[in-house]
């Protein structure tokens, strides 16, 4: 166990000094990105004993791999896992954060730093939420699109045979589905549509041949509540109940991330107008632009590498 998930587990409760954290999700990757972190002190140890949990040489992975091989589904989950949470107990240092959330496969991360599961656990969940869901995705050929612009009506994608994926920020929505779906699908007016890197059509009904599998490895993790609050990606609910947290990991597979959601929560929150500040988690950059919007007069930090943590961190 990492020294700093020890003192957090020790201290449940919120600091007034500590931040809100935003943990990213797929598609933050990069080749390479666990690399700086490693020299954290405990970082190497920890990770070698993550590898050996999960089967993956995630050091290999996560600091050689090539750019096309950390994208792929099952290396890119742990891998996001990983680095959030060596950079998120570094800027904890113990402490216990203001409030969580994280998107799509970040909120495996962001449960562990609440204390609803151990950092063990969930490396190990997010090793097996990839695997299923990249075997899921080779079952039928389905994609992504970003929607930026426009108003996409759920009954027009239904009928086309498409579905919400995410809706990140009120005109930027991710469709999925299947190739040919997508392909014949007219983008409503107005409308920029980009089609994304990836395996399937994540968040949708694509994913169902991932359910049960998922379903069997959450109800063999333990589970406690968490020690603040968290951001439910479903629907912006505001969470402590850790056994319903869990319950909501598989129900995330296969329903639409509601990032737009999760801000209006914060904004509307204690956290949105009293947080000292809002920090994304490594590998930074993408939601900590949502936040700056969402959250006006919060200080918002992209934790990127080791350099970007405040000097007591």
């Amino acid at each position: 166990m990492f020294a700093a998930e020890a003192k957090a587990r020790d201290r449940p409760g919120t600091l007034e000094d500590v931040p809100l954290l935003l943990s990213p999700g797929q598609g933050s990757q990069s080749a390479g990105m666990l690399t700086p972190w490693l020299d954290l002190p405990d970082a190497r140890p920890t990770v070698e004993r993550w590898s050996d949990r999960t089967g993956l040489d995630l050091i290999g992975l996560g600091t050689s791999a090539s750019a096309d091989e950390v994208r792929a589904t099952e290396v890119a989950q742990p891998l996001l896992t990983v680095v959030a949470l060596l950079s998120g107990r570094a800027l904890l240092g113990g402490a216990a954060p203001d409030a969580v959330c994280g998107h799509s496969i970040g909120e495996l991360s962001a449960l562990a730093l609440a204390g609803v599961m151990t950092d063990d656990d969930a490396v190990a969940l997010a090793a097996g939420r990839g695997a299923l869901m990249a075997e899921a995705a080779a079952v039928r050929p389905t994609t992504m699109a970003a929607v930026l612009g426009g108003t996409v009506d759920e009954d027009d994608l239904a009928a086309a045979g498409l579905e919400v994926a995410t809706v990140n920020v009120p005109g930027q929505v991710v469709v999925g589905g299947p190739v040919e779906a997508l392909d014949a699908w007219t983008p409503p007016a107005g409308a920029r549509v980009r089609r994304l890197d990836v395996a399937g059509a994540f968040h949708t009904s694509a994913m169902a041949p991932a359910v049960d599998g998922f379903t069997a490895l959450v109800e063999q993790t333990a589970a406690t509540d968490a020690v603040c609050d968290v951001v439910a990606n479903g629907d912006g609910a505001v969470l402590r109940d850790g056994r319903e947290l869990m319950r909501r990991l598989v129900g995330q597979l296969t329903r639409p991330v509601r990032f737009d959601l999760c801000l209006q929560s914060l904004s509307a929150s204690e956290h949105g107008s009293g947080a000292t500040e809002a920090v994304e988690l490594a590998p930074a950059g993408v939601l900590a632009g949502m936040a700056k919007r969402a959250l006006p007069g919060v200080p918002v930090t992209a934790l990127r590498t080791p350099a970007d943590l405040p000097v007591h961190a």
